[in-house]
């Protein structure tokens, strides 16, 4: 079972916090370029995996989804998802991503938000989801990028030159990471861009786009909070086809 850090008091008080749960899709700054990506979606049965508060599974709706069918392993998550949400073409279900099970060529898209990097087996998820889209189906997902994810212990540190500079550590060596990001000890999996790539292509995914997110002058402009954005890649974006 993967963990479930979204249900612990203090870890979920601050997640709420963030700009992405205050506002939405509009408060993540990567959501531009994941739009972008989108297939037009007019009637069409959607699997949100890691739906979080729904933000993504109302939008999907009001741009003309048949149905959308929003996971997440997190009571918490789900409750504020149905609070917020009042529409009977879409349902939320807790589910573990380790473990779930879904119906073979039943949906037309799915789609992942910041959520994979906590599967452990992630070729597993990965056939499982494949199995369940119709041909030519869509797959979108964001993951935190892997460079990302194995920083040196010390984090940034400056070069000779004052600059902040992000050191890697065992990039090569795949597994659990524990961090400490909104609470102690979450765990997050750490795999190679390679291997991420490579599971979806044995699952029999074609790969559509890959993009190693940044900020754009704009972003940075009006939050110059996102300028350290730019010094290594923070989310990965795929696009993938069944």
């Amino acid at each position: 079972m993967a963990q479930n850090i979204y249900d612990t008091p203090e870890f979920f008080a601050r997640y709420s916090e963030l700009g992405r749960s205050v506002h939405g899709l509009d408060g993540a700054a990567e959501w531009p370029a994941i739009r972008a990506l989108l297939p037009d979606l007019g009637g069409k049965r959607v699997v949100d995996l890691g739906c979080g508060f729904g933000w993504f599974a109302r939008w999907a709706r009001q741009h003309g989804a048949a149905h959308v069918l929003g996971l997440d392993l997190s009571e918490n998550m789900i409750g504020r998802a149905r609070t917020d949400t009042s529409d009977a073409g879409i349902d939320y279900e807790i589910a573990d991503l380790e473990q779930i099970e879904l119906p073979e060529s039943s949906f037309d898209f799915a789609y992942s938000s910041l959520a994979l990097h906590y599967i452990a087996d992630l070729g597993r998820l990965v056939k499982t989801v494949q199995r369940s889209l119709r041909p030519g189906a869509s797959f979108i997902f964001t993951i935190e990028h892997p460079i990302y994810m194995a920083p040196a212990h010390a984090g940034w540190m400056p070069d000779g030159d004052g600059r902040k500079i992000w050191p890697i550590d065992r990039y090569s060596v795949e597994g659990p990471r524990r961090t400490d990001w909104l609470a102690k000890g979450v765990i997050k999996q750490h795999r190679t861009l390679g291997t991420t790539l490579n599971t979806l292509i044995g699952a029999g995914f074609a790969i559509r786009h890959v993009q190693e997110w940044a900020p754009t002058a704009d972003q940075i402009a009006a939050n110059p909070d996102l300028a350290e954005e730019v010094e290594r890649p923070m989310i990965l974006i795929v696009s993938a086809q069944r």
